[in-house]
C-alpha cells in the first residue's frame, strides 16, 4: 500500500518515508553506501538512501569480490588503489571482518599482443607506485602450478591484490553511515523526479527539487544515482542519459576442496574470462555465458555449469573434480569504453552519478564514494576524475579501459 505523503511529518519514524532531504542517494550498494558514509563524514545532515531492496542486495552482494590495481588508465589505477587501501583498514575503521586474503592477481596471457599491452600497464602501475611485475611461464607455473600454460606467452601479477566479503563492506559502511544520522529507505523504489527551472526534460536549466518513489515524494536540491546497472533506467526518469546496459555474469562457489589454498591467487585467463580464487574452504569459479545476455535476467542458466567446466578443463585441469556448491547469476554495469560514469549531469543541477564500473564497481566504491561527496561540497577529490565524466561520449570520445574481464 503507498503511504500517503501528507503522514510524512516524522523525520524519525523508522520505515516512514521523510517529505524532505538535502541529499538523496539511490541505491544501497556499496558505492551508496560509501558515499552516504563520507557525506555525513563531511557534516553533511539529512541524508536519505532510498534502496529498492534491502542494502547491498544488487549487484555488490553478487560480485566476485576482487579487489585489484591492475587497470590500463591512471584514474581507475588510482581509485582502485585508494579503495585497497580503505579495504585494508576496514576492520580497523569499521569494526567489521571483511575476510581480505591478499594473495595477489595473476593474469594468464595467450598473446603477444596482449602480453605487450600488459607490459605497459604495468610499467604505469608501477610508476603510481604498485609491486605490478610481468611473470615468465616457468614463474606462472611455479606461482600457480594448477595452470595449463600451454598456449600461454606471459602472466601479469601484482601481490598486493586479493578478494574480499563484499555484503561485510556494504555492511559496514551502512552502520556507520546510520551512526551518522543517515536514513536508509528499504524496498521504497524510485518511480520518477521533480525538478524547476526553464528546461524540458533531457535538457540543460533544471534543477532537481525532489525524489518520488512508491511510498511518496521526498524533496531535496541534491540526488546521487548508485543504481549499478539499473542506472539507465533511473537517469530516463530525470531525462539525464546515462549509458548503461546490464551483462549477466554468473559464478559458482565449490564444496571444500582437500588441498591447500592458502597461496592462491585470483588468477584470470585475460582472452576468455575466466576466473578463479579462494573462497572460504573451497573455491570460487567465474566465466562468461556462451552468448552475452545483455539484460537484467539474473537468474542461473542451466547450461553455464558445462561451460565452466570446459574453461577449468582447457585452463586448470587439476581442479576439474572439484564438487560444484552454490552458486548465483548477477549484473554487470556496462558502458561503452569500460569506464565509469561519475559527475553531475549536465542535463539537472544537482543530478549525481557514479555508476558504470564494468564489473569493477566494487574495488572501486570506497574510494568513488569519497570522491562524489568530494564533488557534492565542493571540494576537490583526491584524483581528478573529469575524465569520467558522460559528457566524454560527445567530446574527447572512448577511452576504453583494457583490464576488464
Amino acid at each position: 500500500m503507498e503511504i500517503p505523503t501528507t503522514e510524512h511529518t516524522n523525520p524519525t519514524a523508522p520505515g516512514q518515508v521523510p517529505a524532505s532531504a538535502s541529499v538523496v542517494i539511490i541505491g544501497a550498494g556499496v558505492m551508496g553506501a560509501a558515499t552516504a558514509y563520507h557525506l555525513a563524514e563531511r557534516g553533511v545532515e539529512d541524508i536519505v538512501i532510498v534502496e529498492r531492496d534491502t542494502p547491498g542486495s544488487g549487484s555488490t552482494s553478487k560480485a566476485a569480490g576482487g579487489v585489484r590495481c591492475q587497470f590500463s588508465d591512471e584514474v581507475n589505477i588510482a581509485l582502485a588503489a585508494r579503495g585497497l587501501e580503505v579495504l585494508r583498514n576496514f576492520e580497523a575503521d569499521f569494526g567489521v571482518d571483511i575476510d581480505l586474503v591478499s594473495n595477489g592477481y595473476l593474469f594468464l596471457l595467450d598473446s603477444e599482443e596482449s602480453a605487450q599491452a600488459f607490459a605497459e600497464n604495468v610499467a604505469l602501475q608501477q610508476r603510481m607506485g604498485l609491486e605490478s611485475r610481468m611473470l615468465t611461464i616457468a614463474e606462472v607455473a611455479e606461482l600457480a602450478p594448477y595452470v595449463n600454460t600451454d598456449g600461454l606467452v606471459a602472466g601479469a601479477f601484482n601481490p598486493g591484490d586479493g578478494h574480499c566479503t563484499p555484503e561485510a563492506v556494504v555492511a559496514g559502511y551502512i552502520r556507520a553511515a546510520r551512526e551518522r544520522g543517515v536514513r536508509v529507505l528499504k524496498n521504497c523504489e524510485v518511480t520518477g523526479f521533480e525538478s524547476a527551472g526553464s528546461g524540458t526534460a533531457g535538457d540543460a536549466g533544471r534543477t532537481i527539487t525532489a525524489v518520488v518513489t512508491n511510498r511518496g515524494t521526498i524533496a531535496c536540491s541534491q540526488v546521487v544515482c548508485a543504481a549499478g546497472a539499473w542506472s539507465r533506467l533511473i537517469g530516463d526518469m530525470a531525462g539525464v542519459d546515462l549509458p548503461v546496459k546490464p551483462l549477466r555474469r554468473e559464478i559458482m562457489v565449490s564444496e571444500p576442496v582437500d588441498f591447500d589454498t592458502t597461496e592462491m591467487p585470483f588468477t584470470i585467463d585475460f582472452t576468455t574470462s575466466y576466473y578463479v580464487h579462494p573462497e572460504g574452504p573451497g573455491l570460487l569459479f567465474g566465466c562468461p555465458d556462451e552468448v552475452d545476455d545483455w539484460s537484467f535476467n539474473d537468474k542461473r542458466h542451466p547450461d553455464w555449469l558445462t561451460t565452466l567446466a570446459g574453461h577449468i578443463e582447457a585452463r586448470t585441469p587439476s581442479l576439474i573434480d572439484v564438487e560444484a556448491g552454490r552458486g548465483w547469476a548477477g549484473l554487470y554495469e556496462m558502458t561503452p569504453d569500460h569506464n565509469a560514469l561519475i559527475g553531475e549531469a549536465e542535463e539537472m543541477s544537482g543530478f549525481f552519478y557514479a555508476c558504470g564500473f564494468s564489473g569493477h564497481g566494487f574495488l572501486m566504491g570506497p574510494a568513488v564514494g569519497e570522491v562524489v561527496a568530494d564533488l557534492m561540497t565542493g571540494h576537490d577529490p583526491f584524483v581528478d576524475v573529469t575524465p569520467m565524466d558522460k559528457r566524454r561520449f560527445t567530446t574527447t570520445g572512448l577511452r576504453k579501459e583494457l583490464n576488464v574481464v
